[in-house]
């Protein structure tokens, strides 16, 4: 052993971060913020997406137990069974949703639901808890003209 020499460095790269298959080197920013109005107006979308798969017959009613309040439960479990808003042959889906806001905390929507050639209405209301979430109240769905 001989003093006074020093080890050599290593010559070796550090290890790379994030999956072996990545080539680029940036990294992720910090997370985007949704404004407060443009994740509320999703909402009603959101809710009209799920009714639309409970009353359809896409989805089990239970499937909303968390997402109702009061007598909503009650008339999705009455109101599904019929399927009012199953098609046959096509998927429906939502082709206009709109609200009405009567006070803070409340959210009055509707959705027109398109199948095939047929065009129905579906009338629901959201009431937002103490704990800040979203929650159904109301459903109506209107019959075939």
């Amino acid at each position: 052993m001989t003093i006074g020499t020093t080890r050599p460095t290593s010559r070796r790269t550090p290890a790379p971060r994030g999956p072996a298959t990545r080539r680029d080197t940036r990294r992720p920013g910090e997370p985007r913020r949704v404004p407060v109005q443009q994740r509320q107006a999703v909402i009603r979308y959101w809710f009209a997406e799920r009714l639309l798969a409970v009353l359809s017959g896409h989805r089990p009613v239970h499937w909303m137990l968390n997402h109702t309040v009061g007598e909503a439960y009650d008339q999705l479990s009455r109101l599904a069974p019929r399927t009012p808003l199953r098609a046959r042959g096509t998927r429906p889906v939502i082709r206009e949703c709109g609200e009405h806001r009567p006070e803070d905390g409340v959210i009055e929507a509707f959705a027109r639901i398109a199948a095939g050639e047929q065009l129905r209405a579906m009338a629901f209301r959201l009431e937002q808890g103490p704990d800040r979430r979203w929650k159904c109240a109301a459903v109506e769905v209107g019959t075939p003209a």
